[in-house]
């Protein structure tokens, strides 16, 4: 099958990574902006909210977590939940 394909192998396993590529990060913004959705609505009156959203759009993890550590632990929880997924962060989901 894979040398049967336009280009040949290497341009089909080129391709083939490519899209992987494309939808792993598609699925990222979507988990992000997921996350925004939630933070906008539980927490958009909590103390650092704007630094929070900032600092996971930076990718700034550990200021991300010292930033919401204050807010209600429902609230927190399932932000770091969000956040976790959004970053592909197996280990913080658990």
């Amino acid at each position: 099958w894979l040398a049967a394909q336009a280009g040949g192998a290497s341009a089909t396993l080129r391709r083939l990574v490519e899209d992987a590529r494309r939808g792993e990060q598609d699925r990222a913004l979507r988990a992000g902006e997921a996350l925004d959705r939630f933070m906008q609505a539980m927490a958009g009156d909590l103390p650092h909210y704007e630094e929070a959203s900032r600092a996971y759009w930076r990718g700034e993890r550990d200021r991300f977590g010292q930033l919401i550590e204050t807010w209600p632990s429902d609230v927190r929880d399932h932000a770091r939940r969000l956040a976790a997924a959004a970053w592909n962060d197996a280990d913080a989901i658990a």
